[in-house]
This record gives C-alpha cells, structure tokens and sequence, in this order.
C-alpha cells in the first residue's frame, strides 16, 4: 500500500482541490504539512462548495482524520475562523478528528503587520515580491531563528511573557527601522490567551499519532500548498513562498520518515498560470493569456487575485518531476483548451544565445530566458466531461502523450472539468 504525497509542479493553482478531495474520500488520514493561510483549494461536495486554506481537506469528510503537521505556520485567528465558515456549512471540527502539531509555530498579529509593511516598502522600491501579506514569511523567519511562539506554549501562559519579551526584542527594532510603532508584550498576551483555550484540545504529539496510523496499514495522504516553483529552494528565488513546497518536506513537515513515502503526484495544469511577481518565461499577455484566464476562471481562491497565464512549460515541470521524484502527474484543466486551432508548448529556452532544457537559479537568468516552442494542432471538439480515453479527440490524446513524453512523467490521472466524476483514472495512486 503506498502513502501519497500530492504535490503542485508548477506554480501552485493547479487545480489541487478537486484531486485531493477525489484522492481524500479512500485515504484515512489526511494531512497538512508545509505553509499556512495564504494558499487554499476548493473543493465541491455533493453539490456544496468548501473553501478551505488551512484546514486539511478530510475535515469535509466523516471519519477521515485530519492533522496539521509541524512544517506549517499557524495563525490561531485565522483557525478559529475557518472553522466557524465550516461550521455554517453543516460541517462540525472536532478534535476527534483534527491533531494540530503541539511545535506548530504561530503566526501572530505582528508577523501580518511586518509583511505589509515591507511590502508596502518594496512597491516603493520596486522589489515587491507578491505576498499575501498573511504574515506567513515573517513567522517562518521566526521559527528559524528560534524565537516563534509555538501551539505548546499556550498551555503555559505564565511562561509567555519572557518568550513574548524575546520576540519583541527583535520585531520593535525592525519595526522602528521601518518607521512604525513598537508593540507592547501585554498586547501580544492577550491575543494568545484569547484563543488558547479553543486551540489546546486540537494539540497533540501528530508524529507519534501517524506513526501508530502507519504501521496499522492506514492510507495516508500528504496534502502540499502552492507549488514547487514556489519552493525557497528550488523555486524562482526570490519570488517564493516561505517554507519547502516539494514532497520531500512531507517527511519532515509530519513528523514521518521519508520511507513512509510511498507514491509522489504532481498536480500539472495544462496550461500555465502565476500568481504575483517574478519570472513567467512562457507568459502571454495578449489574446490568448486573457482566452486562458477567462476560459479557466483563473482567479486566487484566498486573495482572488487575477493570475497570469501562458502555454505549457514542459522545462518546469521536467525540473519538478526530477527535485520531487513525482511518480506520475495530474493533468488538470485539458478543456480549457477546447476550440483554440493551435496550442503550443515550450520544449527548451534560449540563453543568451544558448539553448538549455532547464530554468537557471540565477534571477537574472531567469528573467532573460526565452521559450522555444512547438506549436501542435488543437482540437475543436469538447473535452469536458470525458471520463475514458475513448471520449477525447484525438488530437487530445496527442497532446497529452507529448506532454507525459516531455516531462518524463506518465498521466496518472486526467481531470476533465471541475467536478470530481469528471476524471479519468490510468493509475491508482493507493495502490494495493
């Protein structure tokens, strides 16, 4: 039997949502194990729509357990919150079946307020990155530098203030220096014990729980956020998210060792779409960027902002199959595609005259690279819907047979239209 780990191979947006909901409903324990808040999927359940950004998908789901690994930042507000948009949908949290990490790093009020600010200084400057201003960066630099507040310290509060004093000994220089007000230690108090009591029942030693889960056969699935371009290390730096994206993390972000790892999926769109700034080799910006946008509903499910879209990277995603192992791919999104006379793929990039098959770590590089293209025939009939092979034109078929040839990679499974029915099956990834 073989744990999943589902992972983004491009820039996140993949369209995760319904793939972990199909993949979630035969798993047995479902679990979060890297970023926070400023990523989420949407997920359609008998005709109900959830949108989730911090909560596990199996929370929608009765007698899945839920857990919230190690390797994600947690913001206790945002929690409490979320669960009371479920809870008007009929759906009940309970620590039953949600486990939060107890060595969670928090996010906090200030860990927001940083982000903004130093956003606001960089479009001022013009190195904005892009964030969602969550406070998701500057709790991770907190957790690296070993000064977060963490789930289990909210059990003693009257050790708070000396760990609150050490933070804020680093938060009010840099708030000084950024021309803001300092915070005062009682403020952050407060905050924490306003919500200790509804985060404490959910806490618990999760890798001690998934271990024992492990070994009685359980089918565990390994839910990532945003993408593996996205990731610190192997994303287009730095116009990144904060924490590893790949499926490696999956591992250290639970609590389980990497032999735990059985099948590595990356979600793939059949296109290719980014949110905020940063390097876009193959991005359109005319007729065909706005077709792709419109025809896709391309809009963020927790900011809503409008993502930019451009042909099939083939170069990425090869890149993505090689840094998370991804043993096979959910291609997403193919009807989107539907009616266009040609569709073209980067296959390779120019580099100042050179032709490379992969995207350099250098920013500079990165920006200056141009796409090579192959253009194949599209097709004019519909997509949508199909649910075997045998229903998708022909010329369908061959694109997806150039894509998997590409990438190095098979299709394990093909996502039709939005709806989880709408998928056609090659390779199960539990497979027993």
């Amino acid at each position: 039997m073989a744990n999943v780990v589902v992972v983004g191979s491009q820039w996140g947006d993949e369209g995760k949502g319904k793939i972990v909901d199909w993949l979630s409903e035969r798993a047995d324990v479902v679990v979060r194990f890297q970023g926070g808040h400023n990523a989420g999927h949407t997920l359609v359940i008998d005709g109900v729509s959830y949108k989730l950004s911090l909560l596990p998908s199996g929370v929608v789901r009765p007698g899945k357990l839920s857990v919230i690994g190690n390797g994600v930042v947690f913001d206790p507000h945002a929690f409490v919150a979320e669960l009371a948009r479920l809870e008007e949908l009929g759906v009940r949290v309970t620590p039953d079946c949600l486990k939060i990490a107890e060595n969670t790093a928090l996010i906090l009020s200030l860990h927001r307020e940083l982000d903004g600010y130093r956003e606001d200084a960089a479009s001022n400057s013009g190195t904005k990155i892009g964030t969602t201003r969550r406070g998701i960066g500057p709790a991770y630099e907190d957790k690296v530098g070993r000064r977060a507040i963490r789930v289990m310290d909210l059990a003693n509060l009257d050790t708070l203030p000396a760990k609150i004093d050490r933070l804020l000994t680093h938060h009010n220089a840099l708030r000084r220096g950024l021309g803001h007000p300092e915070v005062g230690g009682d403020a952050i108090l407060n905050e924490l014990s306003s919500v200790a009591d509804r985060i404490l029942p959910f806490a618990d030693r999760t890798w001690k729980i998934l271990d024992e889960r492990r070994r009685a056969g359980e089918r565990i699935l390994f839910e990532g956020a945003q993408g593996t371009l996205l990731d610190i290390d192997h994303g287009t730096y730095p116009f990144v998210t904060s924490s590893n994206t790949v499926a490696g993390q999956a591992a250290s972000g639970s609590g389980l060792g990497p032999g735990a790892i059985g099948y590595v999926l990356g979600i793939t769109k059949a296109y290719t779409t980014r949110v905020g700034e940063g390097p876009f080799p193959t991005e359109d910006t005319g007729e065909i960027g706005e077709f792709l946008g419109t025809r896709g509903h391309e809009f963020g499910v927790v900011t809503g902002r409008k993502r930019r879209c451009g042909w099939f990277d083939a170069v990425l995603v090869r890149q993505a199959v090689s840094v998370n192992g991804i043993n096979g791919i959910a291609l997403t999104k193919l009807d989107v595609l539907d009616g266009l006379a040609e569709i073209k793929v980067c296959t390779g990039y120019r580099l100042d005259g050179e032709t490379i098959d992969y995207l350099p770590a250098s920013q500079g590089a990165q920006a200056r690279v141009e796409p090579i293209y192959e253009t194949l025939e599209g097709w004019q009939e519909t997509t949508r819907g199909a649910r075997s092979w045998s229903e998708l034109p022909a010329q369908a078929v061959k694109y997806v047979r150039y894509i998997e040839e590409l990438i190095g990679a098979p299709v394990a499974l093909l996502s039709t239209s939005p709806e989880r029915d709408d998928t056609i099956l090659v390779t199960d990834p539990f497979h027993d």
